[in-house]
């Protein structure tokens, strides 16, 4: 995926899946928070394999009703932005996409109008 190469310099993780939850790309960042997992190895793997039951209901679900799930989290002293949304191809479903930020613990919010 030659196409994605620019993603490298994100500093944040991106994960591709296609639609049966097959793992097609991870930038650089994605291959180093996951290296206990495999890291670049998972490339071609299915995700629903490194998740519980609840998680793959949850990834299905998402897929099946092209919805997206945003939360944070916080892990060793660090706290992040986890988005994960369905990604189209011609108008249909085509897989998801996770993007996990780091974010600082006290963030301004700014409503514009």
């Amino acid at each position: 995926m030659n196409e994605f190469l620019w993603l490298d310099g994100i500093k944040g993780s991106i994960t591709v899946t296609d639609i049966h939850g097959t793992i097609i790309f991870m930038n650089e960042s994605a291959q180093e928070t996951f290296k206990s997992d495999g890291g670049k190895e998972l490339i071609g793997k299915n995700l629903m394999d490194c998740h519980p039951e609840s998680a793959r209901e949850k990834i299905n679900n998402l897929l099946a009703e092209k919805k997206t799930n945003a939360y944070t989290i916080e892990k060793k002293g660090k706290k992040k932005l986890i988005w994960q949304t369905p990604w189209m191809k011609d108008g249909a479903c085509a897989g998801l996409v996770e993007i996990s930020l780091e974010i600082p613990f006290e963030m301004p919010n700014f409503i514009r109008k």
